[in-house]
């Protein structure tokens, strides 16, 4: 699948500058790869300045408190009515981009058993079952913040498996036991908003 990025721009060409992304790491998630994106396309130049947080919500309290100038986060994030809602906040503009490759990852060497426990973000947990391969099945599936809190989850031991992406699993050590593919996804920006005086 080829990358067809489009733009919905309310303010992000007009308004303020693009100097810090917040978004949700740790490094290696769709996140962190769409703030990228975001930086190559608006941001001020040199090298990019994103900032990672366990979740969201603290992105958006970076965002509320001066620590970041933007907040890029994905359109499947259950929460994410919250940030369209909150009138601190204004909607800048969106964009699609195609995540980095999801697959389900384990660490090389270890044994995976035939009912295997998996760790995921919840978001695209439906991937689970399209990209496990047929010799397994689920035995229980583990919620983690990311999909590179994931992948830390099955490096340490505690998950058998790992559905992720090709940075996160590559930044945590692990290998691909299945095929993957990446997301269409629609990506929504965050700033302040304007104050009236």
């Amino acid at each position: 699948m080829t990358q067809a990025a489009g733009w919905i721009d309310t303010v992000l060409t007009a308004g303020p500058a693009v100097e810090t992304i917040g978004t949700l790491g740790p490094a290696g998630t769709s996140s962190e790869q769409a703030a990228l994106y975001l930086w190559a396309d608006h941001g001020r130049g040199g090298p990019p300045d994103i900032a990672l947080y366990d979740t969201y919500e603290e992105a958006g309290t970076a965002l509320r408190t001066g620590a970041v100038s933007h907040v890029v986060l994905a359109n499947a994030y259950a929460a994410v009515h919250s940030f369209y809602m909150d009138p601190s906040l204004q909607f800048a503009g969106a964009f699609l981009f195609d995540t980095p490759l999801y697959g389900i990852a384990g660490s090389p060497g270890r044994r995976i058993p035939d009912k295997a426990r998996i760790a995921t973000h919840p978001a695209p947990v439906a991937l689970v079952e399209e990209l496990l391969p047929k010799q397994y099945s689920v035995a229980e599936i583990r919620y983690a913040t990311s999909t590179s809190a994931a992948a830390e989850q099955a490096r340490r031991g505690e998950t058998d498996l790992a559905l992720t992406t090709l940075p996160a699993a590559k930044a945590n050590e692990l290998e691909f036991i299945s095929r993957t593919r990446p997301i269409r996804m629609l990506w929504s920006v965050f700033t302040l908003a304007a104050t009236e005086s």
